[in-house]
């Protein structure tokens, strides 16, 4: 078994954007609720089988390594799994070939608490060997036996803490736990013809999907009694526990992200889902308290126009301890209206201060530097000449994980069309903010 490698971590604990992990009085409040009165929360560890060749995915890199906006899909879930603090270890089986891919993902994405094994050709074989890691009878094992083990897909990274705690509590009790959901299609049997032999009443029968949860006793000794042929062709790891621990799982209502990354499309989905949960808070910072000056009348249209995204207003990075605890928060987007000033100072400030806070190590994070071209004021090709810097700059600091855009709005006098011009400036924040398109960063964009 590989050790653990270690990793300093970013000063910013780490959600999936819209997911913030839970307030220690929340998460007490649920596991107080999930338990018995009186009864002790168990040592929890959890295993990945991550040994998979993708052959359904139809591209040479298995699935689990394929990359979600430039990221491997493995590390989003790693990522699922490790800001949920009562799950102690993380075992995830590799094969050889990919293992030290898995160590450079590891410590790119500085996850923590996990520990690596070698796959074996199947997927029973991967879980068991990664059990063996967890076992107290291996010698050579760095790692303490759990009461309960979660066996969770490497390629399902929506899971929720809800859900694993769910599972973990129904295991501590009947002995295993496994989260279904309901069939989408009806299950047909063919006969040897190819002919329609029979089906199955959808309404009485469920999908059985990841994370599942055992006594870690039952599901190893289950393992150690596993025939060759479960070993080879089997995948239900609740029916081990019951074919050899006579362990009937309690089955637990599972949530709608449960689903697996399998086929390609699926990756544009996974890409598609993180982008909406990220995009859900944007940070106006300005360099003026007037609030009758047109940046303030933006920020009320941006609200307008995304009423379900949180946007909040900031002064600029000389006040940075605001926008720190608005990184603490997880906020992914940045809209720096510059009023006062001319050149974009503020941007290199606040470009700054995200790279210190490591925020783009797990996500791009996006920076929108907006000016208002005032023509009684300040002439255009200043303004130009400011966006031509932020595109050369925004070749930089692309290479850190930051997307930074450009956006000039015309500030005309006549009420309609400044109306008409802030919209279109909202519009395509929304825009850049969504799509985190790096196709985009540093052009210059006129509304």
């Amino acid at each position: 078994m590989e050790p653990r490698p270690a990793a300093p971590r970013p000063r910013l604990c780490d959600s999936l954007g819209a997911d913030q992990t839970p307030s220690a009085s929340t998460l007490n409040a649920a596991r107080a609720e999930a338990r018995p009165a009186g009864r002790r929360a168990p040592a929890v560890a959890a295993v990945l089988p991550a040994g998979g060749s993708g052959e359904r995915m139809g591209v040479p890199t298995p699935k689990q390594f394929c990359p979600v906006l430039e990221r491997p899909l493995i590390s989003y879930t790693l990522q699922a799994l490790e800001r949920v603090c009562w799950i102690k270890d993380i075992v995830v089986a590799v094969t050889g070939e990919n293992m030290e891919a898995m160590k450079c993902i590891i410590q790119k994405y500085q996850h923590q608490r996990i520990s690596l094994v070698e796959a074996g050709v199947t997927r029973h074989r991967s879980i068991f060997n990664g059990l063996k890691a967890l076992a107290e009878d291996q010698p050579d094992s760095k790692l303490s036996k759990p009461e309960v083990v979660i066996i969770h897909d490497a390629v399902r990274p929506f899971v929720e803490e809800d859900v694993l705690l769910k599972v973990v509590t129904a295991a501590k009790e009947y002995g295993a736990a496994g989260a279904i959901r309901p069939l989408v299609s009806t299950v047909i049997s063919p006969s040897a013809d190819g002919c329609l032999d029979h089906s199955l009443e959808r309404a009485r029968h469920r999908a059985s999907e990841m994370p599942q949860a055992f006594l870690f006793d039952v599901i190893y000794e289950a393992y150690q009694q596993c025939s060759d042929y479960d070993l080879e062709f089997g995948t239900e790891c609740l029916q081990l526990a019951l074919k050899y621990g006579h362990i009937k799982a309690k089955l637990v209502e599972g949530s709608p992200d449960l689903w697996k990354v399998t086929y390609k499309r699926d990756l544009y989905a996974a890409e598609s889902i993180i982008k909406e949960r990220i995009s859900q808070h944007i940070c106006l910072v300005m360099d003026t308290k007037d609030e009758n000056h047109v940046g303030h009348r933006l920020e009320e249209v941006l609200k307008d126009a995304l009423n379900h995204v949180k946007v909040t207003s900031r002064l600029p990075c000389h006040t940075g301890r605001d926008l720190d605890q608005i990184m603490s928060e997880q906020c992914y987007s940045y809209v720096c209206v510059n009023v006062m000033t001319s050149d974009f100072e503020e941007i290199r400030k606040l470009v700054d201060m995200l790279e210190e806070s490591n925020l783009s190590i797990l996500y791009p994070v996006v920076v929108i530097s907006v000016y208002f071209l005032d023509y009684k004021s300040v002439p255009f090709d200043q303004k130009m000449e400011n966006l031509m810097q932020i595109r050369e700059y925004a070749k930089e600091v692309k290479k850190r994980n930051i997307l930074l855009c450009g956006l000039l709005i015309y500030y005309p006098q006549d009420e309609q069309k400044l109306q008409e011009s802030l919209r279109q400036g909202a519009t395509i924040i929304a825009t850049l903010i969504k799509e985190r398109n790096s196709g985009l960063v540093g052009q210059l964009l006129v509304a």
